[in-house]
């Protein structure tokens, strides 16, 4: 099992998965904050914070989260009110509407909540919303092996790790 560690997340990524955790490069006035995405299938170098470039390219078995930062003027926030990352997500957690971008027969969920004492937000798609039960189990194992610290390690715009 390969671990990620970066930005004070850290993930150990269960079979079949890959991912990066990293932050974008400043644009204009803008703050950014860590990144994480993780997919079943080969990421292309170029996607947007949450899956633009990516899930098009998911196949009926692939998974693809992301677990993306906020700011902390976020923190207490009734959005954020939720303390602790989803660790065990049901089928009936993932609906065709809850995609941010609609793809046929794909199906997504979305978390947000307190980490600590960071605010997040966990969305994961599957490939096949009629798959979901057997795609779900993946998502768990995912969830269940990633930790966020108090404090980012390291916040360096544009730094990353990569596996």
């Amino acid at each position: 099992m390969a671990t990620l560690r970066a930005h004070g997340i850290e993930a150990r990524l269960p079979d079949a998965f890959e991912g990066r955790i990293f932050i974008r490069p400043r644009v204009a006035n803008e703050v950014p904050f860590p990144v994480a995405h993780f997919a079943t299938f080969a990421l292309p170098g170029q996607v947007a914070d949450f899956g633009g470039g990516a899930v098009t390219l998911m196949g009926p078995n692939d998974v693809f989260a992301v677990l993306f930062e906020y700011g902390p003027e976020s923190i207490g926030t009734r959005l954020f009110a939720r303390q602790g990352m989803p660790r065990a997500l049901g089928v009936d957690d993932f609906r065709p509407n809850l995609l941010r971008r609609g793809l046929g027969g794909q199906s997504g969920t979305q978390w947000f909540f307190t980490e600590s004492g960071r605010p997040f937000t966990f969305y994961a798609v599957l490939g096949s919303h009629a798959r979901r039960g057997a795609l779900v189990p993946h998502v768990n194992s995912l969830l269940s092996n990633l930790s966020v610290n108090p404090q980012p390690l390291s916040v360096v715009p544009g730094a990353s790790a990569w596996n």
